[in-house]
């Protein structure tokens, strides 16, 4: 899964426990983009 480091492609934490926090941060960020993206449908009438 080589998307999970796009914003920026490098890690910038030495520490491993850093760089899985680091990838969270950024996962939640892409999250929160893919959520703005998708439509909410309400039924009428």
């Amino acid at each position: 899964m080589h998307c999970a480091k796009l914003p920026g492609q490098r890690l910038m934490a030495r520490d491993f426990d850093r760089q899985v926090a680091e990838l969270q941060v950024r996962i939640a960020v892409l999250n929160g983009y893919t959520a703005l993206g998708i439509p909410v449908t309400e039924p009428v009438g």
